[in-house]
């Protein structure tokens, strides 16, 4: 697609940036704020940008915007590209931007691989205007998606799966509020929670966090750094939603990985 500005809201995942940069493009980034809950603020983002990427949840922070917001940022002659790979996630998918016709210039990027484990495949799908969908289908390399993709794409779309996946979203959700409220209980060693997290992970700032994590790992968790993600810094921990078992034995680990020193 055509870009003479693009424009990639950050925190969120690097590809996008490094896709465009290796296209030749110069990207501008809006840096969303901590002191604002990572919360998307569309007058940030420059009038005469004619591409912007965002995602929704968006990772690391695991904010999930206003649908209304997002649409807010369309213009004429502008692309606007909402990543919603974890939106399956979340409970009804709400603010979802699949669907929406009345959006110009939206791109949807959806995958299946998230709630299904099926990263191996390098499965999604797109959904836009006929012609942008025309577009992106003339940059595919031949026979992009294999067969064993396809089969399970057409899987994960079908009634039985997209019931087990509002479940497992369901599952999420609760197992979230368990691992914040734990975390919350470590305010005094100095752990601050992102608030209103709505994806399968939560972002979290303490003190020395790079320290911690090696002494997660040395305890047999394996959590995300964040400094790699442009506007954190090392102070920043990315950790997955798991079941309460597993929720309770990482609490334990990391009252253990403060505590030490």
């Amino acid at each position: 697609l055509p870009a003479r500005r693009p424009v990639v809201v950050h925190p969120q995942f690097t590809e996008p940036e490094a896709a465009l940069r290796d296209a030749g493009h110069a990207v501008d980034r809006v840096l969303l704020r901590e002191a604002d809950g990572f919360r998307l603020d569309p007058a940030a983002v420059p009038e005469d940008a004619d591409l912007v990427v965002v995602g929704n949840p968006t990772n690391p922070t695991s904010v999930l915007h206003p649908a209304a917001a997002l649409a807010g940022l369309a213009r004429p002659g502008r692309t606007l590209v909402v990543d919603e790979a974890f939106v399956d996630a979340v409970p009804g998918e709400r603010e979802t931007l699949a669907g929406r016709t009345d959006v110009p210039g939206l791109v949807v990027l959806r995958s299946l691989t998230k709630t299904w484990g099926l990263a191996g495949l390098r499965i999604g799908y797109v959904l836009a205007a006929p012609e942008t969908v025309a577009a992106l289908e003339r940059a595919q390399p031949l026979w992009p998606v294999s067969t064993p993709a396809l089969v399970a794409a057409q899987a994960c779309v079908e009634g039985p799966a997209l019931a087990e996946a509002e479940r497992a979203a369901r599952r999420v959700a609760a197992d979230r509020a368990h691992l914040v409220t734990g975390l919350r209980r470590l305010s005094p060693h100095g752990v601050r929670v992102v608030p209103d997290a709505e994806g399968p992970f939560v972002l979290v700032r303490l003190p020395d966090a790079a320290t911690v994590r090696a002494r997660l790992r040395d305890l047999g968790y394996a959590v995300r750094r964040g400094d790699t993600f442009p506007g954190l810094d090392r102070e920043w921990l990315r950790l997955a939603v798991r079941d309460r078992e597993t929720v309770d034995g990482f609490l334990a680990a990391l009252e253990r990985a403060l505590g030490s020193g």
